[in-house]
C-alpha cells in the first residue's frame, strides 16, 4: 500500500493499525519511496539447550586437577 506524506500524517493511527495486520505500507514524498513502515516480528535465535552442549563437549588429556597437584608438588620440594 502506497501513501503520501500528509495522509501518513493525518491517518497515522488507522496506518498503524493496518501495520499491525500484517500490512507493508510506503510512504511516498513527491512521487518517491521514502519510508517502509513494516509489521515488527520478533526473531528468536534457535540456541541448542545447555544440557545438549554438555554432552558434545568431550573431555581430552589429563584432568587439570592432576596437573595442579603434580605443580605445587615439584615447586614446594
Amino acid at each position: 500500500m502506497n501513501i503520501s506524506v500528509k495522509e501518513a500524517r493525518s491517518r497515522f493511527s488507522a496506518i498503524l493499525s493496518q501495520a499491525e495486520e500484517g500490512k507493508e505500507i510506503v510512504i511516498m514524498k513527491r512521487g518517491k519511496a521514502v519510508a517502509r513502515l513494516v509489521p515488527y516480528s520478533v526473531k528468536r535465535r534457535n540456541l541448542p539447550s545447555l544440557k545438549d552442549l554438555r554432552a558434545s563437549i568431550q573431555a581430552a588429556g589429563e584432568p587439570l586437577s592432576r596437573a595442579v597437584i603434580q605443580n605445587r608438588s615439584e615447586e614446594r620440594y
